[in-house]
């Protein structure tokens, strides 16, 4: 991992730099929930989950998608039948 993320190779993988925010922030929360501390370490370094989570999107590791409105209003719905 490097010190600054790879902002340009995640830009690959998304077609705006909105959608590369909102994907970050997703991956960022997924990433904070599987541990309390703000930092993760590397083999060699420490660094912070937000970095981590575009250093993820530039090498593929998660995958962006992109809800039509129907599909979003239809994931609403399940996600209230689920409570």
């Amino acid at each position: 991992m490097s010190a600054r993320p790879k902002i340009e190779e995640a830009m690959k993988q998304v077609d705006s730099k909105y959608k590369l925010v909102h994907a970050a922030v997703k991956r960022t929360l997924q990433l904070l929930g599987e541990g309390e501390d703000f930092f993760v370490r590397g083999k060699t370094e420490l660094s912070k989950k937000t970095f981590q989570a575009i250093e993820d999107i530039a090498e593929g590791k998660v995958k962006v998608i992109t809800l039509e409105p129907k599909e979003v209003e239809e994931e609403g719905e399940l996600q209230e039948s689920q409570k």
